[in-house]
């Protein structure tokens, strides 16, 4: 009875011993790019952005105004009326350059903020999957060098299902889009 035992002990692990790990791949970025929300995403980004354009380009304008009268009239002008507008040119200056500098940062800090829920669904659907499946490890196979499909599975196409991505909708299919869009603009 007691070798009995041992060998049934022996066999479980032998056979849990050579049980090969299951693993599996995913192209991530193609996943948070191509999701829905992230057509919305760069809708917002895009008009932030174009926000921001604009309130640059009137800022400039007002500059090159203030800068045109100001040349056309400086041999006219008193000592302390050359020197009020030369310092209003500076200030107006000054406010470009804190702009263009702060606007970059809230730019960014708008698209991290609009991109993380997008990267945590993405994480989650794979997540999930792994887990119902049994995989030990998920690559994301865009920071991979080698990855032998024989042995790994790629589990892209079940994510992108339920992402709610079109089958048809790829990477490239992205770039004419947004290719496109700028063009009309």
């Amino acid at each position: 009875m007691k070798k009995l035992i041992i060998i049934a002990i022996a066999s479980l692990l032998g056979t849990a011993a050579f049980a090969q790990p299951k693993f599996a791949h995913v192209n991530f970025a193609e996943l948070v790019q191509l999701m829905p929300e992230a057509d919305q995403a760069r809708a917002t980004m895009a008009a932030s952005s174009k926000e921001a354009q604009d309130t640059y380009q009137s800022m400039v304008e007002e500059f090159q105004k203030k800068y045109t009268d100001y040349q056309q009239k400086a041999a006219s002008l008193t000592g302390a009326i050359k020197e009020s507008k030369e310092r209003e040119l500076t200030e107006i200056q000054q406010r470009i350059q804190e702009f263009q500098q702060n606007i970059q940062q809230e730019l960014q800090e708008q698209q991290e903020k609009l991109m993380a829920p997008l990267y945590k669904k993405a994480q989650e659907t794979v997540s999930k999957l792994a887990k119902e499946a049994g995989y030990v490890f998920v690559f994301d196979k865009t920071s991979i060098l080698y990855i032998d499909d024989a042995q790994s599975t790629d589990i892209t196409p079940e994510a992108r299902k339920i992402l709610g991505i079109a089958e048809d909708r790829t990477l490239e299919s992205l770039q004419a889009e947004l290719q496109a869009q700028a063009q009309q603009q």
